[in-house]
């Protein structure tokens, strides 16, 4: 059986590389991402030009704009750069079915039959480095029998371990000692302030690290214990105690290491050496839903058009329902003779797999496709998917109105179907509806939703009051300020006489809630009717100074 290889790629500036990808050539010079830390920013990634001034990841942007004036800055995008090291790993899919992301800059590859294919390792890395450099990317490799081990090499083959110790650790206790002595730099720590920049370690020592098979201990021996993938603290403490080497921790007795340092540390140790499982767990593809429809003669009328629909939708809709899915928006892709494309995108107010209702509402958008000198090929696209249950289980109440439904003649589906057709037209983000909410102020008994993505509300509460059709803001009437209806009294510009009242409904404010609009108090509501046939909403409000009075706020209808 042949040794398992793992294969480990780094890319130290994939950051400062996906920016110049993106500018495609317009940026030029000495370039480094920023990010914050601790409300502070701080270098994430530089690119060549800027480690050659000295700079280096982690130092704060102050310090690196004093080193180098003419240095360009960029501000860092996790997403996109996860994104982009999504890319490479299905770029990476070409040499081994088994690629798994070592975020946040990295790519680890089970290369274990495999190489052969690409005439061997060394071949296979000559390949990878080649590709990168067509890509532009700097990378290092390494390949070994486990995960840890690669991922050493890949990061720190060549790299001598050295004491983070010098005079320097002296304190001295005599301040103008202290303030004329000049701190020297500590190699792969971060600069301390009066020394120069420490020494970027060039990409090109060596790109193609490989341990033979079996021979992980001789590898990694003289590395240094950062190869572990340890903690910075942990090794700080390691170093303190002349611990400075992988092979120096692998002469140690376990038991002691482990007292001493938690059982991470030895964790770390077998897991390099094989002693400790640690498998590349590949990401999951994404699940694309998707039918395809190449045309032997261009076409260019709406009846060819949906013909092909027609064709496709059964396949694509068999493929959500296999899966339990629905569609939530679809693409479709009209792709020219002229190499053009033209791009139709369609959402659904409830997720669907049936063929009978996503026809009409593809047919409302084939006239905004322009055939051109014809159509050789269509691609229907599910770009958003969501659970769809062929049954749910459904309490008293729900198969209630649902059988009250079916009575009047009309189903949800018909009202999905209606907003379905209002969104193809009008798009789903304008079609709203109200919902209840439990509050006794009048304003706030109802909110504003999108029809889309909520379900109606199955039954409107009752009041034990009638309330307005229509509700406003409150207005000032003018009317004597006494707590009873007034029988004549000036609104809107206009003399309103009563004709008769009905109340009073006493509302109070919501006292855990500072809502300006109630500060003026109880409310004792009035349904008014006026000689002239208007049903009114009046209050009066039970405020001192400007606040008290008689206001208007709706109109029955």
């Amino acid at each position: 059986m042949p040794h398992r290889r793992i294969l480990s790629l780094w890319f130290p500036r994939l950051g400062a590389e996906r920016v110049l990808r993106a500018y495609q050539g317009s940026l030029t010079g000495p370039l480094a991402v920023v990010g914050e830390v601790s409300n502070m920013q701080v270098i994430s990634s530089l690119n060549h030009e800027a480690e050659a001034q000295g700079l280096w990841v982690g130092q704060p942007l102050r310090d690196a704009h004093a080193m180098c004036g003419d240095l360009l800055t960029r501000s860092r995008n996790p997403m996109e750069e996860a994104r982009f090291l999504t890319v490479l790993r299905r770029w990476a899919g070409k040499f081994s079915p088994w690629v798994a992301e070592a975020l946040p800059d990295g790519l680890t590859l089970d290369l274990t039959g495999c190489a052969h294919l690409f005439g061997g390792e060394e071949a296979l890395l000559a390949v990878l480095e080649q590709d990168c450099a067509d890509m532009g990317l700097s990378v290092q490799m390494g390949i070994a029998d486990t995960l840890g081990a690669a991922w050493a090499l890949a990061r720190y083959a060549g790299l001598e371990a050295t004491s983070d110790r010098n005079g320097d650790a002296i304190d001295q206790e005599a301040r103008a000692t202290r303030s004329r002595a000049h701190k020297r730099p500590v190699r792969g720590k971060h600069w301390t302030r009066g020394g120069a920049a420490p020494q970027t370690v060039s990409l090109q020592r060596s790109q193609g690290r490989i341990s033979p098979p079996g021979q992980a201990y001789g590898a990694l021996s003289p590395l240094p214990v950062a190869a572990l993938r340890l903690e910075d603290a942990m090794i700080e403490q390691l170093n303190r105690l002349g611990l400075r080497r992988v092979g120096d921790l692998l002469g140690q007795p376990r038991a002691s290491l482990a007292r001493r340092f938690g059982r991470g540390l030895v964790m770390r140790l077998d897991q390099a050496m094989g002693a400790a499982p640690e498998p590349v767990s590949p990401a999951r593809a994404p699940e694309s839903f998707a039918v395809r429809l190449s045309l032997p003669d261009p076409i260019g009328l709406l009846d060819d058009l949906m013909a092909g629909i027609d064709r496709m939708l059964p396949q694509f809709c068999a493929k959500l329902e296999n899966r339990g899915l629905g569609a939530r928006i679809l693409r479709l892709e009209a792709h020219r003779t002229d190499q053009a494309a033209e791009v139709v995108i369609l959402g659904l107010a409830r997720p669907s797999r049936d063929p009978a209702r996503m026809r009409p509402l593809l047919e409302m958008k084939l006239d905004r496709i322009d055939a051109g000198f014809g159509i050789d090929m269509l691609r229907l696209e599910a770009v958003q998917v969501e659970p769809l249950h062929p049954a749910t289980p459904a309490g008293h109440a729900e198969a209630t109105a649902r059988a009250r439904d079916r009575m009047q003649g009309g189903t949800t589906q018909d009202l999905e179907d209606l907003m379905g057709r209002l969104g193809a037209r009008m798009g789903l983000e304008s079609l709203t509806w109200m919902h209840p909410v439990e509050s006794h102020i009048p304003e706030k008994t109802a909110q504003v939703l999108a029809a889309a993505w909520s379900e109606p509300a199955p039954n409107w509460p009752k009041s034990h009051r009638p309330r307005p059709l229509l509700l406003w803001q409150p207005e000032l009437v003018m009317a004597p300020e006494v707590p009873r209806p007034p029988q004549e009294f000036r609104w809107r510009g206009r003399n309103w006489q009563l004709a008769h009242a009905m109340g009073p409904e006493r509302l109070a404010p919501e006292w855990w809630l500072d809502d300006p609009n109630w500060r003026s108090g109880v409310r004792d509501y009035w349904e008014v009717v006026t000689h002239c046939g208007a049903r009114l909403w009046l209050f009066f409000a039970h405020g001192a100074g400007l606040s008290r009075g008689w206001f208007c706020q709706g109109s029955f209808a």
